[in-house]
């Protein structure tokens, strides 16, 4: 049987959180900050089933590449306040298969993020 969850997070500046860091995370990547030059590792994190970039149709083709376009960010949103990224975690039901899943979610981001132009960076986290 599913359980629900669902909690929303923004990444911010004021919090003095990194977006690229933030996306290294959760894609389970290696990612340089540009900023700080600093390099966010973790490629070896377990769990990360899926990762996709989803963008609209006016965004830049260099920008399905993560730190490409997390840096991007960083670099446009300079205030101390900035809201980076908006971070959606959602349980899904663990009886659809993993392509429905995928497939899910990819419409729900297409619909609610893509279609208002913005960029989308997600993951499906599959911890067994």
């Amino acid at each position: 049987m599913a359980i629900f969850h669902l909690t929303l997070k923004t990444v911010s500046r004021s919090k003095g959180q990194s977006v690229v860091a933030a996306a290294a995370y959760r894609a389970g990547e290696r990612l340089k900050d540009q900023e700080t030059g600093e390099v966010k590792d973790f490629a070896r994190k377990h769990g990360v089933a899926y990762r996709e970039i989803q963008l609209p149709p006016n965004a830049p083709q260099r920008y399905q590449d993560r730190a490409t376009l997390w840096n991007a960010v960083q670099a446009q949103e300079t205030r101390r306040n900035a809201q980076l990224a908006r971070e959606v975690e959602v349980a899904l039901p663990q009886e659809l298969a993993r392509a429905t899943q995928i497939r899910l979610v990819q419409d729900y981001v297409d619909r609610n993020f893509v279609q208002a132009g913005m960029c989308a960076d997600w993951a499906l986290h599959d911890k067994g």
